[in-house]
C-alpha cells in the first residue's frame, strides 16, 4: 500500500519544485513569516520542519546537510545559532498554517505559514529598526567619505573635454 507516501508535484518540473521549496524555506527562515498558496505551505512545510529538527543539533554534519538546502550562509548560520535552540523544547510542530481567504485572480486558498513561536512587531520594534538603518547608513557614508579624502593627495588628471551640444556646433558651423 502507498499511504502516506509521495508527495505533491504542484502542476511543476522536479527543478523547478526544488528551487522554489529552497527559496521558500529560506524565505521562511529569514522573515519567520510568509504568505503563500496552501499546497505550497503544505509542502514546504515538510522540508522546513525536517531542517529545524537538524537545527537543534549543531553538528557539521547537520550543518552540511541543512547547506544543501539553504543556499544563504546568513540564514543556515541563522538556523543553527537562533532557530534551533529556540525550539529545542519542542518535539515537532515548529510551523503553522493560517487560512487568509481565497487570492482574487484564481482563488486560490491563500495561507500565511509562521514559525510558531513568531511574535509580530510591535511599535517599539519598528523603530528600534529604524534606528539601526539609520546607524547603519552613516557608517556606510563614513566608510565611503574615507577614500574620498585619499585621491585627494593623488595627482590630479586634467579636466576632460566636454562635448559640445549639437545647436552649439551648428551655430559655429554658420559663424565661419
Amino acid at each position: 500500500m502507498n499511504h502516506r507516501n509521495g508527495f505533491n508535484p504542484l502542476s511543476r518540473t522536479s527543478a523547478h519544485r526544488r528551487a522554489m521549496s529552497r527559496n521558500m524555506v529560506t524565505s521562511l527562515f529569514r522573515f519567520e513569516r510568509i504568505t503563500t498558496t496552501q499546497a505550497k505551505a503544505k509542502e514546504v512545510r515538510r522540508a522546513a520542519e525536517k531542517l529545524i529538527t537538524r537545527s537543534k543539533v549543531d553538528s557539521v554534519h547537520n550543518r552540511r546537510i541543512a547547506a544543501k538546502y539553504i543556499q544563504d550562509e546568513k540564514i543556515l548560520n541563522k538556523l543553527f545559532t537562533e532557530l534551533g535552540p529556540r525550539m529545542k523544547d519542542r518535539n515537532g510542530g515548529y510551523t503553522r498554517i493560517l487560512k487568509i481567504g481565497f487570492r482574487q485572480g484564481d482563488a486560490a486558498d491563500m495561507v500565511i505559514l509562521e514559525l510558531v513561536d513568531y511574535k509580530l512587531p510591535t511599535e517599539e520594534d519598528k523603530e528600534a529598526a529604524k534606528a539601526k538603518k539609520g546607524e547603519s547608513k552613516a557608517k556606510k557614508a563614513d566608510v565611503k567619505a574615507k577614500p574620498a579624502e585619499k585621491k585627494e593627495g593623488a595627482a590630479k588628471k586634467a579636466p576632460a573635454k566636454t562635448a559640445k551640444p549639437k545647436a552649439a556646433k551648428k551655430e559655429e558651423k554658420a559663424e565661419e
